[in-house]
């Protein structure tokens, strides 16, 4: 439930300019408001009133949002901007040069630096209050210096990204290919070329012949291309993540010539949700909207073991029949019986080609399998890979042209036995 500041509301003649900024605000801060949604929500106010700081909040909730990922960024912005000075105060020193020994560090939380941004766009900022001295200031510019924009975006985790560099995430990330190998199958197919000979083609050739055996027909194995099939943690804790990886996806299932038989994606929280025929859709923001209204626990819990039973149960004969590849998006961290847990995880590694773990936690330098969830899932997963960065989608496309590829699980096993 969200935090109420005490209101320092506008008198009734500059209520509907206060609200207008605020929707432009919002906007800035990516959430599809126009002016429709500006005259509703003004209108709206007035019918119900504003002396109660609750139902102010709810009424302009219920005009603005319409996605279940902008009600982060509409709950900081609203304590940015209807003056809560406390709030106020962190997010300035978030957005203003800051001098070490004189304030503490602190990491943006979920939607906080984006609301910064989109209330202070285009506002002049004040100076420090000393400023630091000459040569420690060409000091802080070469070392800033020493990696490129593109390369810091790269690294950067998906949490902590603003709206723009969201934005430039996906488009790098609509850039990448995700490589396939091919599967060779018993069935053969004829070529010149081939190392075998087919019996069978070259006796029906000869009985074409008047019986004649003037040619040798050879054959090469055919080859069959595997599923790529997704199942991404919508939780709480997982959300952001997860739309990145939704976003990938949707430039894979629509790449033409990719070599996949067919992408499929499902999201999870505290249910199995099948959202496979949204990323169809060729426009990627209708796609993941209507993603987003499928699967109605965006944001909410996360129950892995009953999530992967349901899939191993209703769809796993559906989509995993030809050898697919499995990507699993989730940080693990799951409260249900582990016992459950990684005997369902161990059902999925049985059915599926290849099985590769993204987990954002492993980001951390001192990660370590602690978490029940995590010690149950690892075991059963062929890799176990990163993925909070477009730096760790590239390695998966790397890793997926190598299928010895482990990535960290061996390491993580080891230390889970010590």
């Amino acid at each position: 439930m969200p935090e109420y500041p005490d209101l320092d509301l506008p008198d009734n003649p500059k209520l509907a300019d206060n609200i207008t900024h605020f929707a432009r605000a919002l906007r800035k801060a990516g959430l599809p408001i126009g002016p429709g949604r500006t005259l509703d929500a003004i209108r709206a106010v007035e019918a119900a009133g504003f002396t109660e700081k609750r139902d102010f909040y709810w009424t302009l909730h219920a005009c603005f949002v319409s996605r279940p990922e902008h009600r982060q960024v509409f709950s900081q912005l609203f304590r940015l901007y209807w003056r809560d000075p406390r709030y106020m105060e962190q997010m300035m020193s978030m957005m203003l040069p800051a001098i070490r020994g004189v304030q503490e560090e602190r990491i943006a939380e979920a939607g906080e630096k984006r609301a910064a941004e989109a209330l202070l766009d285009g506002a002049d900022q004040p100076a420090p209050e000393r400023e630091a001295p000459e040569e420690e200031t060409r000091i802080e510019i070469d070392a800033s210096l020493t990696m490129s924009e593109e390369e810091r975006l790269r690294s950067l985790d998906f949490e902590q990204m603003s709206t723009e560099e969201i934005a430039r995430a996906r488009r790098m990330l609509a850039k990448l290919t995700l490589p396939v190998q091919p599967l060779k199958t018993r069935r053969r197919l004829a070529s010149p070329r081939g190392a075998r000979i087919d019996a069978a083609r070259t006796l029906r050739a000869a009985m074409r012949q008047g019986g004649d055996l003037r040619t040798l027909v050879r054959s090469k194995p055919r080859d069959r291309w595997p599923a790529l099939v997704t199942l991404c943690d919508i939780s709480g804790s997982m959300s952001q993540y997860s739309r990145m990886v939704l976003h990938f996806l949707h430039a894979v299932a629509n790449e033409k010539g990719a070599g996949w038989a067919k992408v499929h994606a499902f999201t999870f929280g505290t249910r199995l949700t099948n959202i496979t025929r949204h990323l169809r859709t060729r426009d990627v923001d209708q796609a993941l909207a209507a993603a987003g209204a499928e699967a109605q626990d965006w944001e909410g819990g996360t129950r892995i073991g009953d999530c992967l039973h349901s899939f191993n149960r209703d769809w796993s004969r559906r989509v995993m029949g030809q050898g697919a590849v499995v990507l699993l998006i989730t940080d693990g961290l799951d409260r249900g019986d582990p016992g459950a847990l990684a005997h369902e995880m161990q059902r999925l590694q049985l059915s599926a080609r290849h099985l590769i773990w993204l987990n954002p936690l492993l980001r951390w330098d001192g990660f370590a399998p602690r978490a029940r969830g995590i010690a149950a899932m690892l075991p059963h997963v062929d890799s176990f890979r990163a993925g909070h960065s477009v730096a760790a989608i590239e390695d998966l496309a790397a890793a997926l042209s190598r299928p010895d590829d482990r990535g960290e699980r061996d390491r993580l096993i080891a230390a889970l036995r010590s």
